[in-house]
């Protein structure tokens, strides 16, 4: 299913639709953990909507699985992005506003491996992020993620 994003767009869809859903910043060294997605071609955090039954922190160690064949420990919370001008619109309908739980995570095994969500995954070294194509939202976490904070950004 395509998606295309609208961040701060005044002729953006009206959402119709909210998910509990996470991205995971891990990081190794200076590189984070990044996917290519395969729905919209855009460098992205791992990550995906909670299922039934699952902690949030369960969520995040899934998600980083199954889209990059790595084992996480969450450590923190990198903050909570809810920004109402931050739409997803799908191919089927659906237009959902953004709501997603950052965590913050380290690496414990596993070799990288790529899914039907994610045709590529690298580490990507800081200094190589202005040369893939991410989304503004993605970066805000990212950056968050390299500062360290232990207040996680609400917003």
């Amino acid at each position: 299913m395509a998606r295309t994003e609208h961040y701060h767009d005044p002729n953006a869809p009206k959402a119709n639709s909210i998910v509990v859903a996470v991205t995971v910043f891990v990081r190794n060294d200076d590189e984070v953990l990044l996917i290519q997605r395969s729905d919209n071609g855009l460098w992205s955090l791992p990550g995906g909507g909670q299922e039934i039954g699952e902690y949030i922190a369960e969520t995040a160690v899934r998600e980083v699985r199954e889209e990059t064949g790595i084992e996480v420990e969450v450590t923190g919370l990198v903050g909570i992005y809810s920004d109402p001008r931050h739409v997803i619109a799908y191919s089927d309908g659906e237009v959902r506003q953004q709501f997603s739980i950052c965590f913050r995570s380290r690496p414990l095994g596993g070799h990288l491996a790529t899914s039907a969500e994610s045709p590529d995954v690298r580490w990507v070294a800081r200094d190589q992020l202005p040369q893939l194509d991410i989304h503004p939202s993605t970066l805000l976490r990212i950056n968050h993620g390299y500062d360290g904070s232990t207040d996680p950004y609400i917003g």
